[in-house]
């Protein structure tokens, strides 16, 4: 068989998750640990058994879509501008505070001030993957301590969004001002309207005359989410928006829980490649001039994220202990970072080394941070029976 195959690679990545998951559980460790490290073993910096890192992120983030797709189905419109609302100042004083720190730690280790800002930058978001697939889904969807984390959430991937779309355009602000990222931002209302017009006169009609055939709400699902992805994507905005959006638009819908629950295993197998893309992407040989400020960081991050966030919600009138779950559970760096790192590194804002070390602090605060929630909280895959909730 060809080792450079699409099919092998899959052979080896869920033959390995497999076997390796299997040893986790045995150990009471997390999987998403499993398939991180997976991917340095099977990746080019490992034993080179993957080389096509690049195909596999893009075929993994259709993981990311489905969650947020999921995620949106959960969701009613009306009572997630709601909590908005609520928590627009928590997130973005708490954004403003990372970011400062972020920024003044790369600048005692001697990055540019550009490389620093981005760096910073990076700091400000939390995982919408490990938030979201961390938290038990009939148990903490439909209450306040997953409503505060997913509006929290949403809040950072529009700053993400907005910061891609600066980066983007680093080349046109200089010339052009700041109209390209306000041309870009006033699409998401748009994107939001021709969502609801196209649920409210097509989708809804179609799902009533054919509901019968299951195969064909399964396939009008992944269409309508896939769909609004690109859609997104093609205005400049981000393709997990459009996903989101996608998910929300037909949150009303009497059959939204249906495609929610048929959705969850092709969701689950676009994650094991986006983990494992995650750890094979790492080139091992910039380790040494990443380890002390990737690990400096990474302490900074997940001593200090829960705090802040307590401290601001605290606030806005939440009790002490919702206050420190959400905190907790929000304690890491974002898959954005990585998205951030390649766009930064190939608008030539940021070296190798700068980029290695923002890929170095996602990957190290994942880890720990899944141990942190999945040993102390409720969630999907926790190790202990009392708290493992689905």
């Amino acid at each position: 068989m060809d080792s450079g195959s699409l099919f092998f690679s899959f052979f080896l990545i869920f033959t390995g998750a497999a076997a390796l998951a299997t040893l986790a559980l045995a150990t009471r460790q997390p999987l998403i640990v499993a398939y991180i490290v997976l991917g340095g073993i099977f990746g080019p910096s490992g034993l080179g058994l993957v080389t096509d890192t690049s195909l596999l992120a893009d075929i993994s983030h259709a993981g990311i879509l489905f969650l947020l797709f999921l995620l949106g189905l959960d969701m009613q419109p009306s009572h997630l501008m709601h909590m908005l609302r609520k928590t627009a100042t928590v997130g973005l004083l708490s954004s403003i505070v990372f970011a400062v720190i972020g920024f003044a730690c790369a600048k005692a280790f001697g990055f540019t001030d550009t490389e620093s800002l981005v760096i910073g930058g990076t700091m400000m978001f939390s995982s919408t993957i490990i938030g979201i697939k961390l938290l038990p889904t009939t148990v903490l969807h439909h209450k306040h301590t997953g409503e505060l984390l997913v509006s929290l959430l949403l809040l950072q991937d529009l700053l993400a969004i907005m910061m891609l779309v600066v980066l983007y355009n680093s080349a046109n602000l200089n010339d052009d001002g700041i109209l390209p990222l306000i041309s870009t931002l006033t699409k998401l209302p748009a994107l939001a309207l021709c969502a609801w017009l196209m649920v409210r006169y097509i989708l809804l009609p179609l799902m009533a005359r054919y509901d019968r055939f299951h195969e064909y709400m399964f396939l009008l699902a992944i269409g309508w989410c896939l769909g609004l992805a690109e859609l997104a994507h093609s205005l400049g905005l981000s393709a997990e928006i459009g996903a989101f959006i996608a998910g929300i638009s037909i949150a009303t819908s009497p059959i939204a829980q249906y495609i929610a629950m048929n959705l969850k295993p092709l969701r689950d197998f676009f994650l094991i490649l986006f983990f494992f893309s995650v750890g094979a992407s790492f080139n091992l040989a910039l380790l040494p001039e990443v380890i002390l400020p990737g690990l400096v960081l990474t302490v900074v991050c997940l001593a200090l994220k829960p705090p802040v966030f307590w401290f601001f919600l605290r606030k806005v009138s939440e009790k002490r202990k919702t206050a420190w779950e959400v905190g907790v559970r929000l304690g890491q760096n974002s898959e954005f970072g990585l998205l951030i790192a390649s766009v930064a590194v190939a608008q030539g804002l940021i070296d190798t080394v700068a980029s290695h070390t923002i890929q170095a602090v996602a990957i190290l605060t994942l880890l720990f941070s899944s141990y942190l929630v999945v040993f102390n909280y409720e969630s999907p895959i926790a190790v202990s029976d009392k708290l493992r909730r689905d």
